[in-house]
């Protein structure tokens, strides 16, 4: 536990989650990072889960060596694309 004093000169909140790390001597108190899991309920995380096992099913492209190849695909895409278009 750390004391209210210490905790409101630092800025934090009773019933925050912290983590204590020490290294060389020192003790550093940072506030502890939320997970996926803390910040969705079982029934969000499931839809999100669906979803992104559908989009690792593709389609998708990539991933491009530099920028210059990614630019270069959706010149290529948006030509193919007015090509395909009827006038």
């Amino acid at each position: 536990m750390v004391p209210s004093a210490i905790r409101r000169k630092a800025g934090f909140k009773g019933g925050e989650d912290l983590e204590f790390k020490a290294s060389s001597g020192v003790i550093t108190i940072v506030r502890k990072l939320p997970v996926a899991s803390d910040e969705y309920t079982p029934a969000q995380r499931q839809i999100i889960d669906a979803r992104l096992t559908e989009a690792r099913k593709g389609p998708y492209i990539g991933p491009f060596e530099t920028a210059d190849e990614a630019i270069k695909f959706v010149r290529k895409e948006i030509r193919n694309r007015k090509a395909l278009k009827p006038k």
